[in-house]
């Protein structure tokens, strides 16, 4: 059975260098194949991959940028707002994709566009504005050096209307920061692995897109009585209030209690002051409202106002764990108004805050260390908890002044400049770790280093069962339950739509292929859907084979291996070199992969066509 709805077909391809827009016709065997998202992604950055030889330059004209929502993104059906994108990663070499949740995606779907590629550079920093049918390149030179909020709140002014959605970056993409964001609505964020340094490259400021089309669904009777089950399942389900209190600021008390929170730079998994940075210190003094993605009944956005003090005035939706975790207890800040302060500036410049507080973390110890000296400072000491040091690091590493333009270029940039900060820097393949603790559990060590793009939690995140659970299971238990959140956690991506409805209230994955069915027409399993997933993931490991990767490069940070945890439950614990390597043997063999990690030749030609 083939597709009969769902999507529009239509694709868009702009070259920024040129001028030219085409609209290609995307086929139903493209479609059936790739469903959409990050699916449609690999696909566009390996067919340019193959038509380059291999041989791109992430930041060069050639590179492409893909942009896809998904089948599921804008229909009506729980967190059903997410948009990727897809490149190659200035940030690691290798592939790379980002997902955004708000409302972007969905105006992009309403324009009747399936993906949008881009490619060239434009010779002005310039705009490009899709308007249903109507798309443009427009000059806007003077956007130059303006925050994410500005720029995007003047491009609506330009424009006429405040009935668009726009993703812009900051300066931080401007100056080809190797982890610089994508940012839309205030603060939803394409974070990870440079995608806004990919938008920098090619002069490109900000998309912006209106659109009034109606999303095809096949049958939308089907479709209301499969949300129905799904919104009346997460609306009764017992922690619904507390996501929607505290959204994924809940996770900060977890992450202490389980010792697995990042503390100086993961030199410890617990933090003494974790209270004062936490969900509680939060809905106590700093909260003022909700905000949520499209369709989303979870609001886990939180919009926060520092009320007094040297930061009186900052708001912001956010932070959420990841980034209160990075920028607080992992650099040694106990003050919840100085990590919102410093998660504001980096939305506002445009750079990702897990790499941020990770790169700082490690400059911070490189200094105690000995590995960097005031000179490499720039004479400007910087130690755990200086709040105005470490803001002051953000900006330096945006405008990319003095260190912060070595900083700038990354973990592989710093270790090509100082190689003995590898000892502190915690990273794989040159992505920076995420705020969870590697060392208690063998099964998110697997995950961090086989990951397509680096030391991401959302790609496999396994640590809770580990944790709760213990280590003794067996090594095929651990390496199985690695490969499904791989599988399963690309489909999300693929069809648009957000994990937190499954991973933290236990949505079943089955409504998913249900919405799928619903909407498109064609009958699909969820095992049907998730075979699918695994062929992206294959998909992407060859792209990374093709680009030089190895299986040494399917490793951990050298303090996930030399220090453990200096207190807490998990004190003294690392991974043992000789236990993972025997673990990533029997990873690469359940994935059908050889022993150095490279899939078999004949998945090549599945997609090649």
């Amino acid at each position: 059975m083939s597709i009969k709805s769902g999507y529009f077909k239509k694709g868009l391809s702009v070259d920024l260098g040129s001028g030219s827009i085409e609209r290609p016709v995307l086929s139903d065997d493209f479609i059936e194949q790739y469903i959409g998202g990050r699916g449609f992604g690999a696909k566009l950055v390996w067919d340019n991959l193959r038509k380059h030889d291999f041989k791109i330059n992430p930041l060069g004209p050639e590179s492409i940028l893909v942009v896809a929502p998904g089948p599921l993104t804008g229909v009506y059906l729980p967190s059903s707002g997410k948009n990727s994108f897809a490149a190659i990663s200035p940030a690691t070499g290798l592939y790379g994709d980002s997902s955004m949740g708000g409302r972007f995606g969905v105006e992009l779907r309403q324009s009747g566009i399936d993906v949008l590629s881009i490619t060239g550079r434009a010779t002005d920093l310039s705009i490009l504005f899709i308007d249903n049918d109507d798309v443009k390149i427009i000059p806007m030179p003077d956007l130059k050096g303006k925050n994410c909020l500005e720029a995007e709140g003047t491009v609506k002014q330009r424009l006429g209307t405040q009935a668009i959605h726009v993703a812009t970056i900051g300066v931080g993409g401007e100056n080809g920061v190797r982890f610089a964001c994508i940012n839309t609505d205030w603060s939803r964020n394409a974070g990870r692995t440079g995608m806004g340094a990919i938008m920098g490259s090619k002069n490109l400021k900000a998309i912006a897109v209106r659109g009034d089309k109606d999303i095809p669904v096949h049958d939308v009777r089907g479709l209301v009585t499969e949300n129905e089950k799904a919104f009346r399942y997460m609306r009764e389900h017992k922690y619904f209030k507390m996501w929607q209190q505290e959204g994924l600021m809940n996770v900060i008390d977890y992450a202490n209690q389980k010792g697995i929170l990042p503390a100086y730079n993961f030199k410890d998994s617990v933090f003494a002051r974790h209270s004062s940075i936490n969900g509680a210190t939060m809905l106590a003094h700093y909260k003022i409202g909700d905000s949520a993605c499209f369709a989303c009944p979870m609001c886990c956005g939180n919009i926060c106002l520092v009320k007094n003090g040297k930061y009186a005035g900052t708001v912001i939706e956010g932070p959420e764990y990841e980034s209160c975790a990075m920028l607080g207890s992992n650099l040694g800040i106990e003050n919840f108004a100085a990590v919102l302060s410093a998660n504001h500036l980096c939305d506002e410049l445009g750079i990702d805050t897990i790499s941020t507080g990770s790169i700082i973390g490690a400059v911070i110890e490189g200094y105690e260390k000995g590995i960097l000296s005031l000179s490499d400072l720039d004479g400007r000491e910087i130690t755990w908890g200086n709040e105005e040091a470490i803001l002051e690091m953000i900006r330096r590493i945006a405008h990319r002044q003095g260190i912060g333009n070595i900083l700038a270029n990354g973990s592989r940039g710093i270790i090509a400049r100082w190689p003995e900060m590898d000892e502190v820097l915690l990273q794989v393949k040159g992505l920076e770790q995420s705020a969870y603790d590697s060392r208690p559990s063998m099964s998110m060590a697997l995950a961090y280093a086989t990951s397509d793009i680096g030391a991401h939690h959302t790609r496999a995140w396994t640590i809770a069962k580990e944790v709760e659970e213990g280590q003794n299971w067996s090594d095929e238990d651990k390496v199985d339950i690695v490969i499904y959140h791989q599988k399963v956690r690309p489909l999300f991506d693929m069809l648009g739509v957000c994990r937190l409805p499954w991973i933290e209230l236990g949505l079943s994955e089955r409504h998913y292929a249900n919405f799928y069915s619903c909407v498109t027409g064609k009958e699909m399993t969820l095992d049907g859907l998730m075979s699918l997933s695994n062929d992206i993931y294959n998909l992407t490991r060859l792209i990374n084979c093709h680009l030089g990767a190895t299986r040494q490069d399917d490793s951990l940070p050298h303090k996930v291996w030399a220090n453990p945890p200096l207190t807490g439950q998990n004190a003294g614990k690392v991974i043992d070199q000789h236990d993972f390597n025997r673990i990533l043997s029997l990873y690469y063999k359940r994935r059908g992969w050889d022993e150095k990690g490279i899939p078999p030749a004949s998945l090549e030609k599945k997609f090649d066509n």
